[in-house]
């Protein structure tokens, strides 16, 4: 869903709405419901001759790899951003966790990184590295890279990320002594 409420260089929304998605995810997630039944066949219907501890072994790996990859990749198809007055929040996937909100008044500023990639962070997710800091990153493209005043930095993909830049520097205040 793209930002049909701005316009470029008029006055910003009083709530700024984007969202990015990864279809390749989805495939991923066939993956898991694939492995989730092979399990649940294999409960089912097997004709296992070597004994009950590898049958029940293999079932609880299936359905547990299973589960891990579908859900996994289930919460990182897309990333909902929501930008009002107040904060920042970020959704992931259908229910919207994880979730993250960040208030503008820890924000010190926002640029637009017109190229990140799953490859820079170690894979899609929800990722921390101690030399970059967080992101959500469910696919390649453009970005926001927030700089908060604690010095970590919080990036996100996003579609019209020029546009959600626009808005929170708008949106930002001066610090306050406490934050400072």
């Amino acid at each position: 869903m793209r930002d049909h409420s701005h316009s470029d260089g008029g006055p910003c929304p009083e709530v700024w709405t984007g969202r990015a998605t990864n279809r390749f995810q989805w495939l991923l997630a066939l993956v898991g419901a694939a492995c989730l039944a092979l399990g649940i066949e294999l409960a089912v219907d097997s004709a296992w001759s070597s004994g009950v501890a590898p049958l029940v072994m293999s079932v609880v790996g299936c359905i547990a790899a299973g589960l891990l990859v579908l859900f996994g990749t289930l919460a990182f198809v897309h990333v909902a951003v929501k930008v009002d007055r107040e904060c920042l929040e970020v959704r992931c996937g259908h229910i919207g966790l994880p979730r993250r909100r960040i208030p503008l008044a820890h924000v010190a500023g926002a640029e637009f990184a017109p190229h990140v990639t799953p490859r820079h962070w170690g894979g899609w997710g929800y990722r921390w590295r101690p030399e970059k800091g967080t992101a959500v990153v469910v696919r390649r493209g453009e970005g926001i890279v927030l700089r908060l005043w604690d010095g970590h930095t919080f990036t996100i993909t996003i579609d019209n990320a020029e546009s959600a830049v626009r808005v929170i520097k708008a949106r930002l205040r001066p610090p306050s002594p406490d934050l400072a």
